[in-house]
């Protein structure tokens, strides 16, 4: 991990088009501001761990997931024109 000291108003360039400038420092608090372009996501440590926590059970449950029978072997259309689906 590189570790930099920096005064308010001092910027951090990252890459090519990453900017992170520090805004002000109170105490044991520093606040920031990053200038990235959208196609970059930039999340809070916490709210990405949240994110990446519902995607995964959101990714299990639907592997999980039974699809429903079709009854009577019915396709609606979905077949290939001839092909009879039987179930016994």
């Amino acid at each position: 991990m590189l570790k930099i000291t920096r005064r308010t108003g001092e910027r951090i360039i990252v890459g090519d088009d990453i900017v992170v400038t520090l805004l002000e420092v109170s105490g044991q608090t520093a606040r920031i501001g990053i200038d990235a372009p959208r196609a970059i996501p930039v999340f809070r440590e916490e709210i990405w761990v949240e994110v990446k926590r519902e995607n995964e059970a959101a990714a299990a449950e639907a592997a999980n997931a039974t699809l429903p029978a079709i009854a009577g072997g019915d396709l609606g259309g979905l077949g290939r024109p001839g092909l009879t689906v039987t179930t016994d």
